[in-house]
């Protein structure tokens, strides 16, 4: 069994090796703008199809639709804006119907815009719906505000890739569905993090393929804030996880190189529909899914996408307690299932792990695997060696 893209079809933008050699001789007469790595993040995965049904940046009307209900012009179920910001002043130096040229950091061609419209919108008002809050504490605020007052619409073509760590992780949507259907699984769930897997996602994850075929651990490596345990030491900790604790012929490590916006409820649907592109049936929603701080309910996002009609999402959404180790149950467990007290319970925060990190000392077998403990020990050890 193959899920449908969301959309029906599966996109790819990638210009073939004919045209490729057209848009790069025509890119040295273009406009052209050098982009932040989250735009190249969103060109990648608007060119390789995770992005689908999307062919490009977002013209005013699906925007405006977007951010106010949360589906395209067409009605089409879609949660998160999707554009291409740029100042006023580089703005005024492009014409609607132009093409520009896009270069990465290192100054590489790497996709064509063709620009169909070019408008103004109110930060407030994305902020306000996109994040439910206005306060610039918040990181996805934070960058919406710093970013350019106008933005640029139209379909993209991908020149090339850029250079982009992790190579050897990445799968696109189309390669995912291949190897989903080589491995012969007609289900397969997925899991999104920002951070390393500790015992509770561990738990919730061998939950999940109790009732499915496969396990898609999709680690998100775009760009997030910088307190964020850096991309490189999560591999790490998921290599030698699933080396010593995951049967390996039912799980599949690949990177998602999405930026991170922190969004919360909508971006839970968000990254669900993406993983549907991918070729996922299933997605873990757990608690404070793609939350910040206190911005967001610990279960908002769970019921954001339970509200969902199921044949608009079109992934199953697997909705999971909060986990932890209970030392009266000798093992992991959840609030649905634990008879015992809070104190009986071993969980640390965010904040709690990277003070034991940051202090040198070691994290508790209940709440990490020992393995993955030693990883984030030496690279946070690594890090203080290296700011004396």
């Amino acid at each position: 069994m193959s899920i449908q893209p969301h959309g029906g079809k599966l996109i790819n933008l990638k210009a073939s090796e004919e045209e490729r050699k057209l848009l790069l001789a025509q890119c040295l007469i273009m406009k052209k703008i050098q982009v932040e790595n989250r735009v190249i993040s969103d060109i990648v995965l608007l060119a390789v199809g995770a992005y689908s049904p999307l062919k490009g940046f977002m013209g005013k009307e699906d925007y405006e639709s977007v951010v106010s209900h949360m589906q395209l012009s067409n009605g089409k179920l879609w949660p998160i804006p999707i554009t291409f910001p740029v100042s006023r002043e580089v703005a005024e130096d492009i014409e609607e119907g132009s093409q520009v040229a896009i270069l990465d950091n290192q100054l590489q061609y790497i996709a064509v815009l063709k620009v169909e419209e070019k408008f103004s919108y109110s930060k407030e008002k994305e902020a306000h719906h996109v994040f439910q809050t206005t306060d610039i504490n918040h990181p996805g605020v934070a960058h919406l505000y710093r970013q350019g007052d106008v933005l640029l619409g139209g379909p993209i073509r991908l020149i090339q890739l850029p250079n982009m760590p992790f190579q050897e992780y990445h799968l696109e949507p189309e390669q995912s569905r291949k190897y989903f259907q080589e491995k012969g699984w007609n289900t397969v769930t997925a899991f999104q993090t920002r951070n390393p897997i500790h015992r509770a996602h561990e738990y919730i994850q061998k939950c999940a393929l109790e009732i499915t075929d496969g396990l898609f651990i999709h680690p998100l490596v775009g760009e997030t804030k910088k307190d964020d345990v850096p991309a490189d030491v999560r591999i790490k900790s998921y290599e030698v996880l699933l080396e010593h604790y995951y049967p390996q012929e039912k799980v599949c490590l690949s990177v998602f190189p999405a930026a991170m916006r922190y969004a919360g409820p909508r971006e839970a649907v968000f990254h669900a529909i993406c993983r549907k592109n991918y070729g996922c049936t299933h997605i873990i929603i757990g608690r404070d899914h793609a939350g910040v701080g206190n911005y967001y309910g610990t279960y908002d996002a769970q019921a954001l996408i339970k509200s969902l009609p199921v044949e608009e999402l079109g992934i199953t959404p697997l909705c999971f307690e909060h986990a932890f180790y209970c030392q009266k149950c000798e093992g992991m467990t959840s609030y649905k299932t634990c008879p015992h007290e809070s104190a009986h319970h071993v969980f640390l925060s965010g904040t709690k792990v990277r003070e034991r990190l940051q202090q040198g000392l070691s994290l508790p077998p209940e709440f990490t695997r020992p393995q993955v403990a030693q990883v984030l020990k030496e690279a946070y050890q690594k890090r203080r060696v290296s700011r004396k």
